[in-house]
């Protein structure tokens, strides 16, 4: 009996025969079959938590900082070794944190399924542990029980399964002989026997699971990092051989050159990068917590910013996942409280499903004098429910179910029929499902009372915030599992537009590049499966756009996971929200545009820090790199080196706290943009220290050492002074001004910088006349600079306009 019901077991394609009268599988074959297919469970790759530490110690930047390290140690400079390691620490710790409590997406997939089921084996029901069922085990299904496996039914009355989570369709879907339940669903009325067809990563939930382990995606904030960094490595490396070269012409000692391109590398690589960007969006993501969003990927801060286009999941998203009472139809003669107390009558109150639920919840409350005398519910072969009231000693029967199932109890006239086929035609149109009722009086004839629509209502916001998203230049698609007249109607009335598609009618036909112009011109997607859901933002991602993904159930975890911004909304699914990048813990989505804005500023502050970085690296390697080449001497010492890369970084930390504009469209990196700026004020830089080179070496004639410790404090002077000028396109004091917890560690630092030099802590002590003619040259220095930075952004910004006009008459011609 048990082969009859398998007969394809290597594809894990079972056959089900009615199971009555069988004992199920015996013992041995469920144990033989365990061992064929394995462990009704989720597969995973398990990555060790010392594999994920190695990776944050493996790129470009990290062997860098390494290779410095290792050198440092040879040459026995432990204090640049102390400080090297202790960057490269927190950088990786900060990265392998942020991982270790987000990346965890399968595991909370694999605890939704069914703990245990209730299975027939040699000949007795027995309950056994989910994860030990088979192909072809006979198993039972009532209600409240999570369908441990894909099953299909093959015994029993009607089985109504809410699968929204897998689906994402609104309503519970009633099943029938014959018909699939997917593993993860809920049974939510009647009870079925059914054969298990597959198990583990075969199910639907299993393929589910699979594509969220499939999901990747590699951030433009990483491509940022990678690129900003490999551009500062390789001019250390040029301009580092290019020192070393010259002192070997020169016939420089081996050992003090060796020494000085190793400072003159640890200073200019840049090893606290990824650690103060990583800081700045750690400190930007708690801020988002107050807001109600919760950020478990950090790099998503960065892809919010630059989000535009948002997949919305419509169920429970946009509408509130709530059926509702639309406007109540009576029939001709027939009061509307009569319509909405016999359907009241004819649904089970005591533990209502959510239709019932709807109608109990819009009707008036029933009467003390009715009773119900028998109650049968909905049948999905009848297609109705009934209810025998009794009412002061006179019985009577009303019935609520599909429109023409009870028309035909009716039996009414052309006219009548044919103004019910309207009133559900029109219903239809706007995308509610329409419940027909009836009565029966004591002699046996059925009156037809009118007709009741149910919708799941969009939430009180989602309106607002979807005008809101636009206005901030993000485009806004629905997608959904529902039927795509319901899709229009919801689209209508939050004014997202009416070209929905059919998932089918774009995934189909076999082409992916005649998919893309058929997506981008979507308003909507219905009839939507997970396989679709991915392939939208994937397809989208391949287009160039920056895609984010709102959703609440498994259905929605693959597509979480590969957009670039998954958001999991309030009361969404452990596994969605494992697979999210955005957590909302609030009701609706209008924390999300208040997120959005939040990343941008945060962008805006990484945009600063980069162009400062790479600008004092310009600065620094470019002076030290002339002075040698073309004077023949050493601007600063070795211990002056280390002094800056200490007193710069550790403070400009700071920036994560800063106040920043925040940008009405959403913003990429550009890096041309950013090495552009950088590269001027990186210039202007070297330039305005060959001035006070000049000033303070051959105008004043001070002694070398002294020169070199002056060039020390003008080097840390100005190089603070320039994140003043990254932080906005215009003049430093233009609003927002900066935040105290960026302006009070600058200036400190400043100062103790001052200090070290008037007093001759590690140098030469110059006193305070020339330490003040410094200050004075830097802040001359650091006006025109700022006009010099003004003058480049317009320049870029007059190129950018002039590209497009240009690019826009190419078109129209």
């Amino acid at each position: 009996m048990q082969d009859q019901l398998t007969p394809d077991l290597t594809s894990q394609s079972i056959q089900p025969r009615a199971p009555e009268g069988t004992d199920g599988l015996t013992g041995a074959e469920a144990e033989k079959r365990l061992h064929q297919f394995g462990e009704n469970a989720l597969a995973e790759h398990h990555v060790s938590a010392l594999e994920r530490l190695a990776r944050f110690f493996w790129g470009p930047i990290p062997w860098m900082i390494e290779i410095a390290a290792a050198l440092s140690a040879v040459l026995g400079h432990w204090a640049d070794l102390s400080i090297i390691l202790t960057m490269l620490f927190i950088n990786a710790g900060i990265g392998f944190w942020q991982e270790f409590k987000a990346d965890n997406a399968i595991m909370l997939l694999k605890q939704r399924l069914a703990l245990k089921a209730r299975v027939r084996r040699d000949g007795a029901w027995q309950d056994i542990e989910a994860r030990l069922l088979v192909p072809g085990d006979v198993v039972r299904i009532k209600l409240g029980n999570i369908v441990p496996a894909d099953v299909t039914l093959a015994e029993g009355d009607y089985l109504s399964v809410d699968q929204s989570a897998l689906t994402g369709e609104s309503l519970p879907v009633d099943k029938k002989i014959g018909d699939a339940a997917y593993s993860g669903s809920i049974a939510r009325q009647g009870e079925m026997t059914g054969v298990v067809t597959a198990t583990g990563m075969n199910t639907y939930f299993g393929k589910t699971a699979g594509l969220v382990q499939k999901a990747s995606t590699v951030s433009h904030f990483q491509r940022a990092v990678l690129r900003i960094g490999n551009f500062l490595i390789l001019i250390t490396i040029g301009l580092v051989l290019l020192i070393g070269l010259a002192a070997m012409f020169r016939r420089d000692p081996l050992f003090e050159t060796l020494e000085f391109a190793l400072i003159l590398t640890i200073a200019s690589i840049p090893v606290a990068l990824p650690a103060v960007l990583s800081v700045t969006m750690a400190i930007g993501a708690e801020r988002l917590t107050k807001f109600k969003a919760i950020v478990s990927k950090l790099v998503s801060i960065e892809e919010m910013a630059g989000m535009d286009i948002l997949c919305s999941d419509k169920t429970g998203t946009l509408t509130r996942n709530e059926l509702t009472l639309g406007a109540p139809d009576p029939a001709p003669g027939v009061a509307r409280d009569d319509l909405l107390l016999a359907a009241v009558l004819a649904s089970r109150r005591d533990a209502p499903d959510a239709i019932d639920a709807a109608i109990i919840a819009a009707a008036p409350a029933v009467p003390g004098n009715y009773v119900t005398r028998s109650f049968q519910p909905f049948d999905p072969v009848a297609k109705r429910a009934e209810a025998g009231i009794e009412q002061d000693g006179r019985r009577f029967t009303v019935a609520k179910g599909a429109p023409q199932v009870i028309a035909d109890l009716c039996a009414p006239d052309a006219a009548e029929r044919a103004r019910i086929a309207a009133g559900v035609d029109r219903d239809a149109a706007k995308g509610y499902r329409t419940l027909g009722v009836a009565r029966r009086d004591e002699a046996g004839r059925w009156r037809f009372l009118g007709l009741l629509p149910l919708f799941d209502p969009p939430r009180a916001d989602s309106a607002e915030t979807i005008a809101t998203a636009r206005a901030m230049g993000m485009n806004i698609k629905m997608v959904t599992g529902d039927h795509e007249a319901i899709a229009r109607q919801i689209a209508g009335e939050l004014k997202l537009g009416r070209n929905i598609v059919v998932a089918d009618e774009v995934f189909n036909d076999g082409v992916a590049s005649g998919r893309l112009p058929a997506i981008l011109a979507a308003d909507g997607f219905a009839r939507v499966f997970p396989e679709h859901k991915f392939e939208i933002v994937k397809a989208l991602q391949d287009a160039g756009h920056i895609v984010g993904m709102t959703g609440d159930g498994v259905n929605d975890a693959p597509a979480l996971k590969q957009a670039d911004v998954g958001i999991a909304v309030s009361g969404a699914t452990d596994a969605a929200r494992a697979a999210a990048d955005l957590v909302l813990t609030a009701p609706g989505l209008s924390v999300i545009t208040t997120a959005v804005e939040e990343a941008r500023r945060i962008f805006e502050r990484m945009t600063s820090y980069a162009i400062y970085r790479i600008a004092e690296t310009i600065r620094l390697l470019l002076f030290m790199t002339a002075s040698i080449l073309i004077f023949n001497f050493y601007p600063v010492t070795a211990i002056m080196v280390v002094l800056l890369a200490l007193l710069n970084d550790l403070p400009i930390m700071m920036i994560a706290y800063d106040n920043a504009p925040f940008a009405g469209r959403p913003v990429r990196w550009d890096m041309q943009r950013v090495l552009t700026i950088a590269s001027v004020l990186g210039v202007y830089g070297v330039i305005e220290s060959f001035g006070l080179f000049w000033i303070v070496r051959d105008y004043l004639a001070l002694p070398l050492p002294m020169v070199q410790a002056l060039i020390f404090l003008k080097l840390l002077v100005s190089g603070h002074m320039t994140i003043y000028l990254t932080r906005n396109k215009g003049a430093v004091w233009q609003r927002p001004w900066p935040a105290w917890k960026l302006v009070v560690p600058c200036e400190a630092t400043q100062v103790i910088g001052t200090l070290v030099v008037v007093y001759g802590l590690f140098m030469t002590p110059t006193g305070w006349v020339p330490a003040l003619l410094v200050w004075a040259y830097t802040l001359v220095s650091f006006c025109v600079a700022s006009a010099v930075k003004i003058a480049t952004y317009r320049l870029l910004e007059d190129h950018a306009a002039h590209n497009l006009r240009r690019v826009e008459s190419h078109v129209a011609a």
